[in-house]
């Protein structure tokens, strides 16, 4: 499943725009599939400024631990912290409540930048 309105990154990451300059992100259907259970997430803090490609996070499964980046510049507005107590729903609703964090981006175009659905999922095949 990947969803058409939303933007995806290279490294199995979803982009989701909110209002104004605000985007949502996330780790992908498939990235989560590849990982399996997850059993430990950790985030960013909010007010954190990121840059473009900086680890700002890391996901921990039964296989492996996997770094989570900031697919944009800007500040952390808001962190799901529903993860720390339940990282199972990055598994069961990715798209939705397994959502990570907020950015306020710095440049809005720089969205055009990332993956639309069609190449993620030639990326993924």
């Amino acid at each position: 499943m990947i969803p058409e309105e939303l933007r995806y990154t290279a490294e199995h990451e979803w982009v989701e725009r909110r209002d104004g300059n605000v985007v949502r992100i996330g780790i992908t259907e498939f990235a989560q599939n590849a990982l399996g259970d997850v059993v430990y997430v950790q985030l960013p803090e909010a007010g954190a400024e990121v840059r473009a490609g900086d680890v700002v996070g890391e996901v921990e499964s039964t296989k492996s631990v996997s770094d989570v980046y900031a697919p944009l510049t800007g500040r952390i507005l808001a962190r799901n912290d529903e993860l720390s107590e339940s990282p199972e729903l990055v598994n069961s609703d990715p798209y939705a409540a397994g959502w990570m964090f907020d950015i306020e981006v710095e440049d809005s175009g720089s969205l055009s930048a990332l993956l639309d659905a069609g190449a993620y999922a030639k990326l993924t095949e």
